[in-house]
């Protein structure tokens, strides 16, 4: 009992003011999400500032100055405090988290301290590493000097090192010690969530609450008379008195009239006219919406402030007036846009005038719920209301909600069914079907689980569940302002929906709200910069530590070289080897493989550069390499083949190859395939290894120079000396053909239908070989026929051995009488037998 009456006297005198603030801090804090949230809409930026914000509140003031004996006695002090703190476990909230902060800053301090001498020590270690290490027994003996030489720099290492390892020492216990405190604010923020309370439905405790907020404004008449009767404070009330007036009048127009101008310049902008400028002036205005009404009511908080009559509780919810009216404006713009009065929104496609003016109604209903809970915690925060009196006044609330959540989710599952895509579509609409029934489960257990008891859990679901949709619906009309920005600048509607650059945004808008989801569902956000203070930090793998820093480094130095390698490519290609006497295939092959080298340079640097040691990698890498060499070797062989194309150079870029039976020219060599384009105009990718143990017969290696045979036919009895004298002037007449060697005729010999001959030339250009060969052929039939000249074609006798079969069997008409001595057609058929048919003597009998 002594140690702990005594933990608790010392924690006391350390963190003062435990019961102070504790209740107004547990109370304010069931909404925190909720404000955060409101406040982080109107300021997009948040979503940007709030984890290095959050982390700079965490991490301190840090320096780098060495930190003395003192500094670390202090710490040391500190250390015991808050780990007797933690085993009393009697601080509140607020306690631990003022004590989290300064360990947290101390914490940074010896991170800092961990750097410190860094530059000295390197040097100093360089130094012992040129001098080795003392020589072993029985080896020669150095010199006197190098041994007080290595004695001097050992001692001042370890001296320059000590402050250093106490740094880390102080670091690992501070890094512990803000685990504990985590872990313990989140053990009790579980705990209050499983918690039992009073059921609001119990009849008994609601006198008790209805005289408990009656005793609220109760207090405030109290207060205003009793500021009233003092002198002082009616003499401040006078002398504030117009300008309280002047800003009340200002504060009218701002919430009353504002609001109703905003709103016709924004139907201005409501029209036919669907042009991206008008959607973007209609935004802005309707920002102005919350802007304007909001800026009103902060006004009369500070008239409210000014007037020092209504005392701690009318100050309070002054305070939080604005807050309250930031929620309904912010709801009401959401709900303009999720269900908006125009027809010519993509909402008009799926839901009625009718549902979508509920929507809206529901929306700024929600809105105006969420204004009021946060006016009835300002109340509960200086009134101290019990849980029973909490739960009853803030029940109705929750169920309400409830209800017009159940209402919004059949508005979402409407627009999830109207549209049946497929693809991106089908996911959007999956996702939009999956969110219409977590929003409409959780609208009824929520107050289900407020009505038996469970009342922070049923609060935490339905308030928090709104606030989420509500995030959810301005990540959409933010991603559709990111659409029309778009359409803005490159005046094109249509290709808007499958452009990228739209797409990409939107998921860096959705990553970077992930933080404030996790704000809104009760995450703290001390919880939040641990998380950034440890990405920023890095992990380690083996002994190298990867951080965001030297990952940025890396992708730097490796866009620069792959920037460097892609320019010094484009310089030879266009400027230095075309003077060069390189052939095409050669240039193609230097041009590829300085690519391959600067980018392996590229990626080298810039691992050095971010000072990424792979050594410790070794093994690794050597284990994965055998994996790889397995599972992968014919890629790998493809590799090593694409590298021998490009260093043999048996076919280059632009090649005309026939290989595996297809026929094409070589369009590109890649370090695993090449592609070759047939003269059908299809691409077919060839594997490099085909290529390299295949046999390939490339027709333009080395030059265009091709052989082209054509094959004609002459009737039998023709001159064929004259007959090879025309071919000949053909062949040697035609401009593509070469005269060295000059073409010639051959006599190939004797065919079953004529006499065969060739024509063989040497052409300048090979891939001109059909266009030669069909003009050669036009030119043959042209002076054959003007000399006389025959091109046979086979000719062929049919033998009919049974040609009754081809005789038409139809009975004779029963109107022509048979005349006496005629024979039946079909009787004189029957009598030719087949030696009539073939060629016997038709007098024999």
């Amino acid at each position: 009992m002594n140690q702990t009456a005594t933990t608790e006297t010392t924690a006391k005198q350390i963190l003062p003011g435990r019961s102070a603030g504790g209740t107004a801090q547990r109370l304010l804090g069931r909404l925190s999400g909720g404000l955060a949230f409101a406040l982080s809409l109107l300021l997009c930026l948040f979503l940007l500032a709030a984890p290095m914000a959050a982390q700079a509140q965490d991490s301190g003031t840090g320096t780098n100055a060495l930190l003395s004996d003192a500094d670390f006695a202090e710490w040391n002090v500190l250390a015991e405090t808050a780990q007797e703190t933690l085993n009393a476990d009697v601080a509140t909230d607020a306690e631990l988290n003022a004590l989290r902060a300064e360990v947290a800053d101390w914490r940074q301090r010896f991170q800092d301290q961990r750097s410190a001498n860094s530059t000295e020590i390197q040097t100093v270690q360089a130094q012992l590493d040129t001098l080795g290490t003392a020589p072993a027994e029985g080896e020669p003996a150095e010199a006197e000097s190098v041994t007080e030489q290595r004695a001097t720099l050992t001692e001042r290492l370890d001296t320059l090192q000590t402050p250093v390892r106490q740094a880390e020492l102080d670091y690992a216990e501070a890094d512990s010690l803000i685990s504990a405190i985590d872990s313990r604010l989140r053990s009790r923020q579980t705990n209050a969530l499983l918690e039992v309370s009073s059921s609001p439905l119990i009849p008994t405790i609601w006198p008790t609450a209805m005289a408990d907020l009656a005793k609220v404004f109760t207090t405030m008449g109290s207060n205003v008379a009793a500021s009233w009767n003092d002198p002082t404070s009616r003499q401040t009330f006078r002398e504030n008195l117009p300008v309280i007036a002047a800003v009340l009048a200002v504060a009218f127009l701002l919430v009353v009239r504002g609001v109703h101008w905003l709103e016709r310049l924004a139907n201005r902008f409501i029209g036919d006219d669907r042009s991206a400028q008008r959607w973007l002036l209609r935004f802005v205005v309707s920002l102005c919406q919350i802007i304007v009404p909001v800026a009103g009511l902060s006004l009369v908080a500070f008239a409210a402030a000014s007037s020092t009559l209504f005392g701690l509780p009318g100050e309070t919810l002054a305070v939080i007036l604005p807050m309250a009216g930031l929620a309904v404006y912010l709801a009401r713009w959401i709900g303009n846009y999720s269900f908006p009065a125009s027809e010519n929104e993509a909402a008009a496609e799926v839901l009625t005038a009718n549902q979508r003016r509920e929507g809206r109604i529901y929306t700024l209903i929600f809105g105006l719920l969420l204004g009021l809970s946060l006016l009835l915690q300002a109340a509960e925060s200086n009134a101290d209301w019990s849980d029973a009196t909490h739960n009853v006044l803030n029940f109705p609330i929750l169920v309400v909600m409830g209800l017009f959540l159940l209402r919004i989710s059949r508005f979402i599952r409407l627009r999830a069914r109207a549209d049946h895509g497929e693809g991106e579509a089908g996911f959007r609409n999956q996702m939009t079907a999956f969110l219409a029934r977590v929003v409409a489960i959780l609208a009824v257990l929520g107050p289900s689980l407020a009505a038996i008891g469970y009342f922070r859990m049923g609060e935490t679901m339905t308030i928090q569940t709104g606030i989420s949709l509500e995030l959810i619906a301005t990540l959409v009309i933010l991603q559709r302002l990111v659409t029309e920005v778009y359409i803005l600048l490159t005046h094109n509607r249509d290709g808007a929906r499958d452009a990228l650059a739209p797409v990409l945004i939107g998921f860096l808008l959705t990553l970077l709200s992930l933080p404030l989801f996790a704000l809104i569902w009760g995450a703290r956000g001390t919880d939040l910069a641990e998380l950034w203070s440890r990405f920023m930090h890095g992990f380690a793998i083996g002994d190298t530590m990867i951080s965001p820093e030297s990952f940025m480094i890396l992708l730097l130095v490796f866009v620069v070289g792959y920037g460097a390698t892609r320019a010094v490519q484009g310089a030879l290609k266009t400027s230095v080897l075309p003077k060069t006497r390189l052939d095409i295939g050669g240039q193609n092959a230097v041009v590829s493989g300085l690519g391959y080298v600067g980018i392996f340079l590229a990626a080298l640097v810039a691992i050095t550069t971010a000072g990424i040691d792979l050594s410790s990698l070794a093994i690794v890498a050597g284990a994965l390499s055998v994996g790889v060499g397995f599972g992968l070797q014919t890629i790998v062989s493809n590799f090593v083949s694409g590298i021998i194309l490009l260093i043999e150079r048996p076919v280059s870029e632009g090649d005309w190859i026939e290989v595996g039976g297809q026929m094409g020219f070589v369009r590109s060599i890649s370090v695993r395939a090449t592609r070759i384009e047939t003269f059908d105009r299809t691409d077919v990718i060839v594997p490099n290894a085909d290529l390299i143990s295949g046999q390939v017969t490339n027709w333009t290696r080395g030059n265009l120079i091709g052989r082209l045979i054509v094959k004609v036919g002459v009737a039998y009895g023709s001159d064929t000396r004259h007959v090879q004298s025309v071919l000949q002037e053909i062949a040697e007449s035609h401009p593509i053909v070469v005269m060295s060697p000059p073409p010639g005729v051959i006599f190939m010999g004797f065919g079953a239908d004529s006499l065969d001959f060739e024509i063989r030339m040497i052409l300048r250009d090979v891939t001109q070989v059909l266009i030669v060969q069909t003009e050669v052929n036009h030119r043959i039939a042209e002076r054959f026929a003007e000399e006389g000249l025959e091109i046979p074609f086979a000719q062929r006798d049919v033998w009919l051995r049974n040609p009754e079969t081809l005789q038409p069997r139809t009975a004779p008409s029963p109107s022509t009488p048979k005349a006496a001595g005629t024979q039946d057609p079909a009787a004189a058929a029957s009598a030719i037998t087949a030696d009539d048919m073939e060629g016997g003597d038709p007098d024999a009998d």
